[in-house]
């Protein structure tokens, strides 16, 4: 199952406990030392299938693989992975000899006012693209001694330590930038089965909707796709096949499900519902809802 994993259900998981110094201003940046953060003998070790509520990079040093919705990539040895909080993964160790680093952090942390980047507009961030990438053995070295240094300096008593944690993570990410992604293997039948499923997780996780402020985060099916990072063609293909309708389809009929959910159970004006929904004007929500429904929505809730 799809799963949203907090900052706090991170450190409970691992039992691990908040740096000190983090303020609201200051943002949340922790490094940590995989051997020593996971019992060996723990299948915590595994990282759950899960849209992480945080930045992750890490340095994964033994046999391992990860998933994402629609592929798979095998790691022998070292390798670098970039985790956002957009894209969903699955993170496997094949054994119990799993070594390296990795550092987690919010987005506020590097906020542009800080670093001048926004992250999302990085190509390492981009939906679609494979954000792991395979480390020869002088990358190796280069990429734990910056690890090493975050650890070293998240200890230290220098005032401006979080700048210049903030400057080793960008070295991180530009250092990735500039490798070549990893292959993903072809597992067509798997990866069939976990886009739907994660297709149908996030559509259900946009409700319920609780109050006229909230509005949908997701509403085209690229949106989906982009966030499951596949193509949008691919998703609606697979999704028709798994289920017999089209990702609009799909999208459409949970809406209006929602739609009238709302209009009997709820006191919200139809201008509200419509934002809701993330309908810009009432008259193309009312127009929409008639086409679905053969009625007006005042009409449906009366």
């Amino acid at each position: 199952m799809l799963s949203n994993t907090s900052l706090e259900e991170f450190y409970k998981r691992n039992a691990a406990t908040f740096p000190a110094g983090i303020t609201k201003d200051t943002g949340h940046f922790n490094v940590f030392d995989p051997q020593t953060l996971f019992n060996k003998d723990n299948d915590n070790r595994t990282m759950p299938y899960s849209r992480r509520t945080y930045y992750k990079i890490s340095w994964l040093n033994g046999k391992s693989r990860a998933e994402y919705a629609d592929k798979v990539i095998e790691v022998e040895k070292n390798a670098l992975l970039f985790a956002t909080p957009k894209i969903p993964y699955h993170w496997i160790p094949a054994d119990s000899n799993q070594f390296g680093m990795f550092c987690i952090f919010t987005a506020d942390f590097l906020m542009p006012r800080k670093s001048g980047v926004v992250l999302e507009e990085l190509p390492l961030f981009q939906p679609g693209h494979v954000p792991l990438f395979h480390l020869n053995d002088e990358e190796t070295a280069e990429v734990a001694y910056i690890f090493k240094k975050m650890q070293k300096e998240l200890h230290a008593d220098y005032k401006f330590k979080f700048d210049l944690l903030r400057n080793l993570v960008m070295e991180l990410i530009h250092y990735g930038q500039k490798l070549q992604p990893m292959t993903a293997l072809n597992t067509t039948q798997n990866a069939s089965q976990r886009i739907s499923m994660l297709f149908l997780e996030l559509l259900e996780r946009q409700f319920p909707l609780e109050s006229p402020e909230q509005r949908l985060s997701l509403r085209t099916p690229k949106e989906y796709a982009d966030r499951l990072a596949v193509h949008v063609n691919h998703l609606n293909k697979v999704l028709k096949e798994s289920t017999g309708r089209t990702t609009s389809e799909l999208i459409s009929k949970r809406l209006v499900e929602e739609a009238k959910i709302l209009l009997k159970q709820t006191t919200w004006s139809v201008a509200d519902i419509a934002y809701a929904l993330g309908f810009d004007e009432v008259s193309h929500f009312s127009n929409y809802f008639k086409k679905q429904t053969a009625a007006a929505p005042l009409s449906f809730r009366t």
